[in-house]
């Protein structure tokens, strides 16, 4: 069957067409993508502005359009923290609704870490024994543990790349005090909730995902995109930390032409970077692997599960 996954993040409405079916890996057959970074639309009591919303219900419709028109039998739609965050998420909800004829369903934050783990899980394998996921979104900073496919612990902290440049690094490039803060900042709100994920067994295996991730192992030497999805990928916070100095000099323009970092991601990668380091530093990782699984693979496979599940009913 053909499936769509409608995504709408915190940079992007990012829609995933996939061939798929219960029992096998799905297979991306079309990507859509409209950047509208919706954060940037909040007014000052956090609420998506008329015309952010009138933008974001566009965008919907067309994507929806677009996966009718590639012969997608069904459409999972699902908001991230842009729209949970927002203090007028219900209106903007309606309006989508109104416009575009879908109802999104707007995850918390610890279902996208569960998610993930689950398509990290199902990446991997069994033999990778012990995860720990680590996954930095535009607004959030998700971490999942566990031996399974569920995890023992799942935790979404409000420090996603985006979110962190807006409100910690105004500047271009930002002057060494404001990365110096934000750090301590980061730091402290990981030190405050990471026991949740350490009171647990050590991993066997760590595992970053998504975008922020795989731009800074490419930076690092880890294999460019050309290399396929197969390619082992690697990142040391060693590496991180030789980088992250060089990377907080430049400005976004400088970083936009970094391999394998995209001009519309090159003003949040120094934040995310800082998220990576301090993550990886309380945590006490050293080196983790990529998966080019996240979020959006994870709500297919949860669906297909159930769909499998309903066949044996």
């Amino acid at each position: 069957m053909r499936l769509g996954v409608l995504d709408v993040g915190s940079n992007t409405v990012h829609l995933l067409i996939v061939d798929a079916q219960p029992g096998a890996p799905p297979l991306p057959a079309f990507s859509h993508k409209t950047e509208l970074r919706l954060a940037e639309h909040l007014d000052e009591v956090g609420a998506l502005t008329y015309a952010g919303t009138r933008m974001l219900a566009t965008s919907v419709r067309q994507a929806l359009e677009i996966a009718e028109r590639e012969g997608c039998e069904t459409v999972v739609s699902f908001a991230t923290s842009a729209i949970r965050d927002a203090t007028n998420a219900e209106d903007v909800l309606r309006s989508i609704a109104a416009t575009a004829g879908v109802h999104l369903t707007v995850l918390s934050g610890e279902q996208e870490a569960r998610l993930t783990f689950l398509a990290v899980r199902r990446w991997f394998g069994w033999s990778s024994r012990r995860l720990l996921v680590l996954d930095i979104g535009g607004g959030s900073l998700e971490l999942a543990i566990g031996d399974n496919e569920d995890p023992d612990a799942a935790l979404s902290l409000p420090l996603g790349a985006g979110r962190l440049t807006r409100e910690w690094l105004t500047s271009d490039p930002p002057p060494a005090e404001d990365v110096a803060a934000l750090s301590r900042h980061v730091r402290s709100v990981i030190e405050r909730e990471a026991d949740v994920i350490r009171r647990h067994r050590e991993p066997d295996r760590v595992v970053g995902t998504s975008k922020t991730f795989r731009q800074l192992a490419r930076i690092c030497g880890a294999a460019p995109s050309a290399a396929g999805p197969y390619a082992r990928r690697t990142m040391t916070l060693d590496s991180l930390r030789a980088w992250l100095p060089s990377l907080a000099a430049m400005t976004a323009a400088e970083r936009a032409v970094l391999p394998g970092v995209s001009p519309t991601r090159a003003p949040q990668l120094l934040a995310g970077a800082v998220v990576a380091q301090a993550a990886m530093e309380v945590l006490d990782v050293h080196e983790l692997e990529l998966c080019p699984w996240a979020l959006r693979e994870g709500v297919i496979l949860r669906h297909l599960d159930t769909m499998r599940s309903e066949a044996f009913e």
